[in-house]
């Protein structure tokens, strides 16, 4: 058969049922998507999903009391009398201190994050859209938190309030809120110039309407997407002050405290003593990753 013939040959009822429909999506639906086919994402967020559950459900699987000591069970290797991971340096299940200290950790790494987000997002967003004095007071004030790197700065700061969870998530959402009030603030500063927001304005819409309805939309993207990534730095900063003995006081447990605890025993059991430095790598690598992929997704040009 010819190549006139095969295309002059008419379609039929079944050709048209047997052609795939075209699918018109939605921007989510596409983000949604792209992460479904995505593997090293979808993998990764598993990994993400299991940690937090395991963090969440700790009391319930813990196979003992994670502060309960043992002075002839100090420092024992993999699955000594039950203890799948062995003890640490006084004796305590070294499993159940590190799904206790997976609470902790993903604490005092996410809760700084969203205080960032909320705060550092609204200040963006304001000095964005507002004039150009409001806009060079607010970042003006930000700029001086950049003068300092972001590991010294949460050092100082929690280092001057005494240490401790609360003043430790204070440091770490002090740190954040100006690179996060940059973001909004570039993402802010793009969209109002646009014309769906000029022409809103020319209906007469009043700047909390604009705001709302126009600009939000468009800025919460970037600023979620940057959020997303913070998470595994608030987990590395939040280790490396209790590591300083800045952030968590003992005998609570958290995978930083447990890194500085148990470094002094490395040439007697090295094992162990990488056991919570092995959970700090594969969580924030795992976020990172995850928000990679969420930031791809998201990418509209891709």
């Amino acid at each position: 058969m010819s190549q006139t013939a095969v295309l002059s040959h008419p379609v039929t009822e079944a050709d048209e049922q047997a052609a795939p429909a075209l699918k018109v999506r939605g921007y989510w639906a596409s983000v949604g998507y792209r992460l479904r086919y995505d593997p090293v994402t979808m993998f990764f967020g598993l990994v993400v999903l299991l940690i937090i559950l395991a963090a969440i459900f700790a009391p319930l699987l813990a196979p003992f009391d994670p502060y309960k000591e043992s002075v002839i069970g100090r420092l024992k290797p993999f699955g000594w009398k039950n203890h799948l991971l062995g003890t640490d340096e006084l004796g305590r299940d070294l499993l159940s201190r590190l799904l206790y200290g997976g609470r902790v950790s993903l604490l005092m790494g996410v809760v700084p994050v969203c205080v960032a987000t909320v705060v550092g997002g609204s200040l963006g967003i304001v000095g964005g859209f507002a004039g150009k004095r409001v806009n060079t007071a607010i970042m003006r004030t930000m700029d001086v938190f950049y003068a300092f790197p972001s590991v010294l700065l949460a050092v100082a700061i929690s280092g001057a309030m005494g240490g401790g969870i609360g003043n430790g998530m204070i440091a770490l959402s002090m740190v954040f809120t100006p690179a996060m009030c940059r973001v909004a603030e570039t993402a802010t500063a793009q969209v109002k110039n646009l014309d769906f927001v000029e022409a809103a304005r020319a209906t007469g819409a009043g700047t909390l309407t604009i705001l709302r309805y126009h600009v939000l939309g468009n800025v919460l993207g970037p600023v979620f997407i940057y959020a997303s990534t913070l998470v595994s730095v608030g987990i590395l900063l939040a280790s490396g002050l209790s590591f300083l003995g800045l952030g968590v006081r003992p005998p609570t447990a958290d995978w930083g405290l447990m890194l500085s605890t148990l470094r002094q025993s490395i040439y007697v059991n090295p094992l162990i003593c990488a056991l919570p430095g092995a959970a700090i790598f594969i969580t924030s690598i795992s976020f990172n990753l995850v928000s990679d992929g969420i930031r791809a997704a998201m990418d509209v040009r891709m």
